[in-house]
């Protein structure tokens, strides 16, 4: 038994978001674990939908609700007694935001509010882990990866909300938290990949929609380059600060990176060829317009010195794994495979093994 199984056997938790992509995932590895998951979530967010498709509904105590309505949050969190919180519901997409801003504000930031609200008023729950993204920084166009020092930020209102997110926490921290019983923290990750996210605008999961109907995807800026990392690894991290809080004040309050290391970075047209290798008669080609033959986009990427050295934590998946766990999770899908659950625990068991091949603190014994 690891140290994360220990530490969520038969643990009480509860999961804000636990129908999306990374949501789902969680919740799948914390019943593994041994975990009483409860679920607040407003609907599955895409068609197909992960949650659905691991029958998670099925499995935990799902409950339906919008993380702005604060009434019926506390409702939930009173019926369910979580020891402790994973707060993750979000509206997740750039361009969602700048079609609808006050939507995004609403749901990413006065949903921080409400959460940390409830949390205050609830001395039993234990700890708190509050994901918001690495966008929450000032993008500078630095080559060298984001610290948790650096400033927040945000010119897009996806950004502008995390960055607001994070500021919401690190007050409701020092103004009520800090004496409390509760210890939270903050965590920031992405270009996270992996299957089962059905997304709109982002590369992976465009690929497999045209894929998977014998056509070709477009990709707009194929030399755009990102560090990329599969759903995993920063869920591992999650789950391991979650455990650490409890045990470790010194961690309260503390903000975290998640992310991969120097070697994950690669580009969207490196990305999609590597996918294509997995996919029999994929193809892809680039859209008139494109920056194929202009500038590149800059990358954001981040520090993660900060988790080794307070939590013995890293990533530990090399890209072409990345790649082979992601490609073959849609690939049983595309085949109809029924037993997706399984599929993905088995997933998680190999990365599992694989870090404590690493000698990652989390995956030790």
């Amino acid at each position: 038994m690891n140290q994360l199984a220990e530490t969520y056997a038969d643990r009480r938790v509860l999961v804000t978001g636990h129908t999306g992509f990374k949501g789902a995932w969680l919740s799948q590895w914390l019943d593994h674990l041994g975990a009483s998951v409860s679920g607040y979530s407003d609907g599955t967010p895409t068609d197909p939908s992960v949650f659905d498709l691991l029958g998670l509904d099925r499995r935990l105590d799902h409950h339906v609700g919008d993380i702005r309505d604060r009434r019926r949050l506390a409702e939930v969190i009173d019926e369910v007694r979580p020891e402790m919180v994973f707060h993750l519901a979000a509206q997740p997409l750039v361009l969602r935001s700048i079609a609808d801003p006050v939507e995004t504000f609403e749901v990413n930031t006065m949903g921080m509010v409400n959460i940390l609200e409830c949390i205050r008023e609830r001395p039993e729950i234990q700890a708190a882990v509050l994901v918001t993204s690495d966008k929450a920084y000032r993008n500078e166009e630095w080559d060298r990866g984001y610290r948790e020092t650096d400033h927040l930020g945000g010119h897009d209102p996806y950004s502008g909300s995390k960055s607001c997110a994070e500021l919401v926490a690190h007050s409701y921290h020092h103004s009520f938290l800090r004496d409390a019983p509760t210890r939270t923290a903050t965590t920031r990750a992405g270009n996270v990949i992996g299957g089962g996210d059905w997304a709109s605008d982002r590369i992976v999961p465009d690929c497999i929609r045209a894929w998977s109907i014998g056509e070709a995807v477009t990709v707009r800026s194929p030399r755009a380059t990102r560090p990329w990392q599969h759903v995993l690894e920063p869920l591992s991290g999650y789950l391991w600060l979650g455990a650490r809080l409890l045990t470790d004040e010194q961690l309260d309050g503390e903000a975290f990176n998640f992310g991969p290391g120097a070697a994950q970075d690669e580009t969207v047209a490196d990305l999609i060829e590597s996918m294509t290798q997995r996919w029999d008669g994929a193809h892809w080609k680039v859209a008139p317009g494109s920056e194929m033959a202009g500038l590149e986009a800059s990358l954001l990427k981040l520090s993660c010195d900060k988790a080794l050295r307070m939590l013995d934590w890293h990533a530990v998946l090399p890209f072409t794994e990345t790649i082979e766990l992601t490609i073959d999770w849609y690939r049983s899908w595309h085949l109809a495979d029924d037993d997706l659950r399984q599929i993905s625990i088995d997933q998680i068991e190999r990365y599992t093994t694989s870090a404590g091949h690493a000698g990652v603190a989390w995956a030790r014994p």
